[in-house]
């Protein structure tokens, strides 16, 4: 027999609607730690390394502490209903499509326990009578723990009135052969192909389509055909990953230009693009997708305003940026004033090394005179803690981070 809800008393009620409110209104920090929270651990390793999902997580942990907040703003003490938005159902969705389901939401309670100790500070700064304290907590605490188990009880409830949907069909087959394929499990080439529907001899360029706003499948396909058409061939293999992000085989030997994708995805400016470098048969389709996803986190890990990266050309800024803070300190170190110099004067630099210092080549590529040119890298000079010619790859080197990081 099930229990019957705990009434608190009135004095806990409005303890515990004042908490509420000011939890409807988190400290920042607050919410970063709990976001950290609700991705760390061995479980959610695959998730916290691919942006998407990990946004998912975070939206919906968020959604779930204001979700549970507003509730007791409105009927303070009372049991609070499950969390059924469409985007928390979504995040299941996405999570169930890659094989990742119920093991993983279950470390929503990793964030649950943080939140419990950040409510927990709130309760006692609201009171000091420990009566009331010990029922506001008590109270408090198993609503919490409660909400959480509801949500994802009915989340899962929802999941599996729709198995069949999640299960069959042809992506979810692609999905579980390239994920084995990406993983290095043994599958036959035969069979992989047959169930691809798409040969894995031959070329691959691997890359990575995603938009961190809702999901908007035709935006992602406009993406994937964009791709196709800037590198010249009518045939793709397409994975839907999420429903913000799908992954692309093409086969070609070349990587397409940046530039022609930019044009052609001009109209699509909610989406970004990752490419693999080129590779061959089995191998280079395994390995131009990891290629792909390492650009993928490297721009979101730098927030970068840059919507297109080819790893080939930001292979070395994923090396630099892995720990975020020191890529920060080397780039000062290294650049000094100059990190904060007009954008032309950081073009003429990183051009003048790329074109071996020869300043005629440079003032070419950039459509400017040769004397507005030697200017510009003379105010670089001064303002370099080390004079350009004394220390060029790490100038360059610097100089390129800065050109996929976002605003600090």
């Amino acid at each position: 027999m099930t229990e019957p809800w705990p009434t608190p008393s009135p004095p806990v009620r409005r303890l515990l609607r004042q908490a509420a409110e000011l939890a409807l209104r988190p400290r920042p920090e607050w919410t970063a730690d709990i976001d950290a929270a609700a991705l760390a651990g061995t479980r959610m390793e695959v998730i916290a390394a691919d942006p998407v999902l990990a946004e998912g997580i975070r939206r919906t942990t968020t959604a779930n502490l204001l979700h549970w907040a507003a509730a007791n703003v409105k009927a303070p003490g009372r049991r609070v209903p499950p969390n059924l938005e469409p985007d928390n159902l979504e995040t299941a969705r996405d999570l169930a499509r890659r094989g990742l389901g119920r093991t993983a939401l279950d470390s929503y309670r990793t964030g649950q326990s943080l939140a419990s100790r950040r409510w927990m500070a709130i309760c006692f700064e609201l009171t000091q009578d420990l009566s009331l304290l010990h029922e506001l907590l008590d109270v408090s605490l198993l609503s919490i723990a409660t909400f959480i188990d509801d949500t994802l009880d009915a989340v899962f409830a929802v999941l599996e009135a729709e198995r069949d949907q999640l299960h069959r069909g042809s992506h979810a087959e692609r999905r579980a052969v390239v994920a084995r394929i990406v993983e290095g499990a043994p599958i036959s080439r035969a069979r992989a192909e047959t169930q691809l529907g798409h040969p894995l001899t031959g070329p691959h360029v691997a890359a990575v389509v995603w938009t961190t706003l809702e999901g908007d499948p035709a935006a992602l396909e406009a993406a994937a055909e964009a791709l196709a058409q800037a590198g010249g061939t009518a045939r793709r293999l397409t994975v839907v990953a999420s429903s913000a992000s799908h992954w692309l085989w093409l086969p070609l030997a070349a990587a397409p230009a940046v530039d022609d994708v930019a044009s052609r995805l001009a109209g699509h400016p909610e989406v970004s693009v990752a490419i693999g470098r080129p590779g061959h048969d089995v191998v280079g389709f395994r390995r131009s997708h990891l290629d792909a996803a390492a650009a993928q986190r490297m721009m979101t890990r730098l927030a970068s305003p840059q919507r297109i990266a080819r790893y080939q050309d930001v292979q070395l800024v994923d090396v630099l940026t892995a720990e975020p803070v020191r890529a920060d300190g080397y780039v000062t170190d290294v650049l000094g004033d100059l990190a904060t110099a007009a954008q032309e004067i950081h073009d003429a630099v990183l051009t003048l090394v790329q074109e071996r210092f020869n300043t005629s080549r440079t003032a070419e590529r950039l459509h400017t005179h040769r004397n507005t040119v030697i200017r510009r890298l003379a105010r670089a000079d001064e303002l370099l803690p080390r004079p350009l010619a004394e220390n060029p790859v790490d100038v360059a080197a610097a100089l390129q981070v800065l050109q996929w990081r976002g605003a600090r």
